[in-house]
């Protein structure tokens, strides 16, 4: 078998067997006794017609079948001998067969392109880090939600206020006061006060109690177009947050030793889960800095079938409620880069040479065990499956490529107050 392979570009190729006679010339026996055995001719059974009548009367069609059964065969033997791996499935073209002579065929394909990284400087990635600067209304919104959590429920009967929970129906109606049909929302929670309750609707609920009904407008699209609803109280709940005292502390934190130290230990807590949103924010970046560095080709086969891997999820877990197209369109950009992120970190693993052992795997995972020991069990049951052992290793050996490519960062601090964030959000809201 002759094997010319052609670069076409980094993960084109093009390869062209030419296979001779003697090669083939006992397949193809093999493909007119498997002929044989499917024709009827009048007076031979199956299988038994003489080879000379069979080739007399149908040699186009056992050459045709010969062809498209034995194209695929040839030409996965031709990648195990060039040692090729392709990433797509290969297009057939220019097939020549001559009987008694010999049999040839290109195919175009793609691979797992090898990506090369120059050499770099300590410079050569820019990226920003941010750096938040927590404030005591953090501390304060955190021991208010931890109160929230222990907070006691009543019922009350003498008039909504503002925080207040209304658990109602809501029936949409039409301009003349016409229930709409199948437009009822039964037995739901609002909260008074909080968006889109608040406003011109929190004047009309404020003081109402079960039973009373109120007409309310509220936003029913994202364009903020205005429905009008007819709300039926069921009933009003209050919540009784409980003070925050030696008792609050006991409850809330044993370890806590008095207020300050309660009050120490959470923004402890808070700094560190900020930390981690910088860290994680700042190896996006950096990932992210390396894929304009190298800016590598890659097939589109690759992208096409990561793509339609991510819109399978999307539809997995949102069935019959997808336009495909939408979101093809919408993922095409984080595909592409999420594929370019990948080739490039294998060739930083492979260039480097590292290597995440089944010990550095169980090491971690001690680890884990020893941060949270309430979750022992848990953890033991999640990394017994090996799936989960493996997530466990790519894992670490993302964090083993991201340290290496951090050597070559220059890192701009960028400090950002969490009142600002607070206030944003408050304007985002507002705009909603």
């Amino acid at each position: 078998m002759d094997i010319q392979l052609k670069e076409i570009n980094v993960y084109a190729r093009e390869v062209t067997i030419d296979l001779p006679w003697e090669e083939i010339e006992q397949d193809f026996e093999k493909a007119v006794k498997n002929f044989s055995k499917r024709v009827k001719l009048p007076g031979f059974r199956p299988g038994k017609v003489p080879r000379k009548i069979l080739m007399k009367q149908f040699q186009p069609s056992i050459e045709a079948n010969f062809v498209e059964n034995s194209v695929n065969n040839y030409y996965l033997k031709a990648l195990k001998e060039k040692e090729i791996v392709p990433v797509n499935m290969g297009s057939v073209s220019d097939v020549h067969f001559h009987f008694g002579e010999h049999f040839k065929f290109k195919v175009a394909f793609e691979i797992e392109p090898a990506v090369v990284i120059k050499k770099m400087k300590k410079t050569s990635l820019k990226v920003e880090k941010t750096v938040y600067l927590l404030d005591d209304e953090d501390i304060d919104l955190a021991i208010n939600e931890i109160r929230q959590g222990q907070a006691k429920v009543i019922t009350i009967e003498d008039g909504a206020k503002v925080d207040d929970f209304i658990v109602c129906d809501l029936q949409e109606i039409d301009t003349s006061g016409v229930p709409i049909i199948g437009k009822k929302l039964e037995t739901r929670y609002i909260k008074l006060g909080q968006i889109p309750f608040d406003g011109d609707n929190q004047k009309k609920l404020d003081g109402v109690k079960p039973g009373e009904k109120v007409r309310v407008s509220v936003p029913i699209d994202e364009q903020g177009t205005l429905g009008i609803y007819e709300l039926s109280v069921k009933n009003v709940e209050r919540q009784i947050l409980p003070e925050i005292d030696e008792d609050f502390i006991k409850v809330a934190d044993p370890e806590a030793k008095d207020m300050v130290d309660y009050r120490n230990r959470i923004r402890e807590r808070l700094e560190e889960a900020y930390r981690n949103r910088s860290d994680e924010a700042f190896d996006r970046q950096l990932s992210d800095a390396m894929i304009s560095h190298v800016n590598p080709d890659f097939p589109p086969s690759m992208a096409e079938s990561y793509l339609e891997h991510m819109v399978e999820d999307v539809n997995k877990n949102n069935p019959g409620k997808v336009d495909k197209d939408k979101i093809k369109e919408m993922y095409k950009p984080i595909s592409e880069r999420n594929l370019k992120w990948y080739l490039i970190r294998n060739a930083i693993i492979k260039g480097q040479e590292f290597k995440v052992s089944k010990d550095d795997v169980q090491e971690e995972i001690n680890r884990r065990k020893k941060a949270s020991p309430e979750h022992i069990k848990e953890l033991e049951r999640y990394f017994k499956k090996p799936s989960n052992r493996q997530r466990l290793q790519d894992d670490l050996m993302e964090k083993n490529t991201l340290a290496y490519l951090k050597e070559f960062a220059k890192i701009k601090e960028v400090k950002v107050r969490t009142k600002d964030l607070r206030n944003q959000s408050e304007e985002e809201a507002k705009q909603l």
